[in-house]
């Protein structure tokens, strides 16, 4: 079923002097206007559509992609605001966003930038965004491992760094310190999971030059251990002459591999050294 707010991939069944009109299913035709239509496209093609409300409020097809979709967190310019609605924000598309005054934290201004939230109000069937985006920030349990790539949105600046969502969905920190430069409000950008700590919150970093290091010792190591039944005696207490000899690796760098598959659950500390877990010898 075609999802308002969302990509969709459907087929051309006429045309007219308009544009072409799809099949909406149980939103019936839907009109993409003939400046939108590829050369190519026939009737009986399929074609990849975004459906949105145009300022008819007319459900309309376009081939343009907008800067974020329902279900998404986007920083936007402020474009217009008319003082009985709210503000209007180009997301990309013809027409602008509506941020309703209900949905603003506080007024916000011509030229301004506001990060928001894109939903689709269920009463008039339009699509809205709202600036309390922190409500629907994902609370559930998460699943990220250590030097996992993930996108992220610069939120808010804290004392000690910048918090950020993840991949339109969670939240973790940047630490100041192990930036290059400040970071800008609504500054998006490819970044990694450096840690997930015990209490399952998540800490951030935008290089992955340390986790390219980590990597190959790290499976380095877990090939040994492979070769060696699941059991070698090393741990972080082994000597640096061992280790260097073993693997040609400092023994910082190889702590910093045993940190990384400990937190990875692929490796259990077991006196005088390690051993693979149960997760790990199944996934082989």
């Amino acid at each position: 079923m075609p999802q308002i707010g969302q990509r969709n991939r459907l087929e051309i069944i006429k045309e007219s002097p308009q544009g072409v009109y799809l099949d909406g299913e149980n939103l019936g035709e839907i009109l993409l206007p003939a400046f939108q239509r590829p050369d190519w496209a026939e009737i009986g093609d399929v074609l990849d559509i975004f459906l949105y409300r145009d300022s008819e409020d007319r459900l309309i097809a376009t081939t343009r992609t907008p800067k974020a979709m329902v279900g998404e967190f986007a920083c936007l310019e402020v474009m217009d605001v008319n003082k009985k609605v709210g503000a209007f924000l180009d997301w990309g598309l013809e027409k602008d966003l509506l941020l309703p005054f209900r949905e603003q934290k506080k007024r916000v201004q011509v030229g301004s930038k506001a990060i928001v939230y894109l939903k689709l109000d269920t009463e008039t069937d339009r699509l809205v965004a709202t600036a309390r985006f922190h409500r629907y920030l994902d609370q559930s349990e998460h699943h990220y491992r250590q030097g996992d790539p993930v996108n992220l949105l610069v939120i808010e600046e804290t004392p000690i760094g910048y918090r950020a969502i993840i991949e339109n969905a969670h939240t973790g920190l940047l630490y100041r310190s192990e930036l290059s430069g400040p970071l800008e409000y609504g500054q998006s950008f490819p970044g990694f999971i450096k840690d997930v700590r015990k209490d399952r919150k998540i800490d951030l970093q935008r290089d992955a030059s340390g986790y390219r290091r980590t990597l190959p010792l790290a499976e380095d190591i877990y090939d040994h251990l492979l070769g060696a039944g699941g059991h070698l005696s090393f741990n972080d207490k082994s000597s640096p002459e061992s280790i260097r000899e073993t693997f040609a690796a400092s023994k910082k760098a190889f702590k910093q591999a045993l940190g990384m598959l400990y937190k990875q659950r692929r490796i259990e500390f077991k006196g005088d050294g390690i051993v693979l877990t149960d997760n790990s010898k199944s996934a082989q």
